[in-house]
């Protein structure tokens, strides 16, 4: 304000003028993206090591830290996980460890899923015991039930 009520200015042309304020605003520009960025990111289908990264890639220079970037972090992970995560004895303390113990419970998640897939087994059977199918009681197949003596 005092350059002009003086008359004098760092810059004498429009280009330099514009040049002064993407210098003096451009940061607090992209830090909003950033912010915004992070305050929409989620998990969805992705595994947590895809999500960590790209939450990584978008929290640099967006100025977070500490708590609130746990908090963002944790607001953008898939519920099973997110649950996972809060009832644990120890609750991590740094958004390193955050991102560490999210990842390994991810990739435990759907290793179990893999295995569950792969033996055949549901959530309908736990423990995966084959359940007989029919009645055999000897009504459904119209023969006589036979004792058997040792």
């Amino acid at each position: 304000m005092d350059e002009l009520a003086k008359g004098e200015s760092e810059v004498e042309t429009v280009e330099q003028l514009f040049s002064k304020i993407r210098n003096d605003f451009g940061k607090t520009l992209e830090e909003e993206r950033k912010i915004e960025q992070l305050q929409t990111i989620e998990q969805g289908g992705r595994t947590c090591d895809e999500y960590v990264q790209e939450f990584k890639k978008v929290a640099r220079g967006s100025s977070y830290e500490r708590r609130p970037l746990i908090e963002e972090f944790k607001r953008g992970l898939n519920g099973t996980i997110r649950r996972k995560l809060a009832e644990a004895e120890e609750l991590p303390t740094t958004i390193g460890e955050w991102q560490e113990r999210a990842v390994r419970l991810d990739r435990n998640q759907r290793q179990s899923r893999a295995e569950e897939r792969m033996l055949g087994r549901n959530a309908a059977h736990p423990g995966g015991n084959a359940q007989p199918r029919g009645d055999f009681g000897g009504g459904s197949y119209g023969g006589k039930r036979e004792q058997i003596t040792w």
